[in-house]
């Protein structure tokens, strides 16, 4: 680095004081952040390798390119952390590839997607754009028992406990992908509660349906919509009897209003398995399966994890949950 020479000093002369103690600081603030002064890759610009676009609840499948050596892929998305696997049978040339959810409440409008690709040592910056879309719900509007709506002290306690218990149970994110094919929708019935839709109980609005309910007859068998682990099984206030399953890379499926539940936290469970079947426990009008998922905390419409591209459901080659493979060594 060069300095000037101060007004008023004679040409040859040194450094004065201050001059001596301004370079001094510099190199002391050089030694304690050469990131910042000094960066070896500074950030790409926003939406340079790349542009995705989804509504409200839907799911986007992002692709980055494979290069040699690959040991580690990670996103970040409006705080949130965002895994990366490798491209499964892929008929291009392969890459890694991750599953963003978009929340039913994230705000509309360009948010940038953050990717670190890591070689050894060695990382990469990609930044893509994301264009969130303003998605319509439906209003419904519910009358239920007075008891169900407003909660006296204790019922009130309970809830935020058994909150508190889902939240511990689903804050530890699976490193390996259990899910090797498509999902699969866990009973077949009649939608009644649509996904987003504002509820307004005894005419009091209420958060936004977080999942999607499908009315079937009392005691039908309700199945698991992918591989995964039980990681938790409850019987709660408002979601009555529950599993809540891990599909690994904090994808979460959960099943809700159960008559009974037919597995236990820690059980391997395959696509298709019975897993409980339809009731009408906790606070529910009649009988029916609410069906949820969340995907890296946001919380989006179920019946878009059927069309993601994956090998069909009991298609030839389609690989068991037995050989998870992990996604980050």
């Amino acid at each position: 680095m060069t300095t000037a020479a101060p007004l008023g000093h004679a040409k040859g002369k040194g450094m004065s004081r201050a001059d001596r103690i301004a370079v001094t600081a510099i190199i002391l603030l050089a030694s304690v952040f050469p990131v910042e002064l000094l960066p070896n890759t500074p950030p790409p610009q926003k939406g340079s390798d790349g542009q995705y676009s989804g509504k409200q609840g839907q799911v986007i499948v992002v692709k980055v390119p494979a290069g040699e050596g690959i040991t580690e892929v990670e996103g970040k998305f409006l705080g949130r952390h965002i895994p990366f696997f490798p491209e499964p049978q892929a008929d291009e040339p392969p890459g890694y590839v991750a599953l963003l959810g978009i929340d039913m409440q994230d705000e509309p409008g360009t948010h940038e997607l953050t990717v670190e690709v890591r070689s050894g040592e060695q990382a990469r910056r990609l930044s893509y754009n994301v264009l969130i879309i303003k998605e319509t719900f439906p209003v419904e509007y519910l009358k239920l028992p007075k008891d169900k709506v407003d909660l006296d002290e204790k019922a009130l306690a309970r809830w935020k406990a058994e909150q508190e218990q889902v939240r511990a149970a689903l804050t530890e994110e699976s490193r390996l992908r259990l899910w090797r094919t498509s999902f699969i929708e866990p009973v077949r019935g009649s939608k009644t509660g649509v996904f987003g839709s504002v509820r307004v109980l005894n005419g009091q609005p209420r958060s936004p349906h977080n999942g999607e309910d499908i009315s079937a007859p009392l005691g039908t068998e309700v199945v698991a919509s992918n591989d995964g682990v039980v990681r938790l099984t409850v019987d709660h206030f408002f979601s009555g009897k529950g599993i809540f399953l891990d599909h690994g890379l904090g994808l979460y499926s959960m099943y809700f209003h159960l008559s009974e539940v037919l597995v236990r936290d820690g059980d391997l469970v395959r696509a298709g398995q019975v897993i409980g079947k339809v009731g009408a426990t906790g606070r529910a009008t009649g009988p029916h399966l609410h069906w949820g998922v969340k995907l890296n905390g946001a919380r989006v419409n179920p019946y878009a994890l059927l069309d993601l591209p994956f090998p069909r459901h009991g298609a030839p080659g389609a690989t068991p949950a037995a050989t998870v493979v992990p996604a980050r060594e």
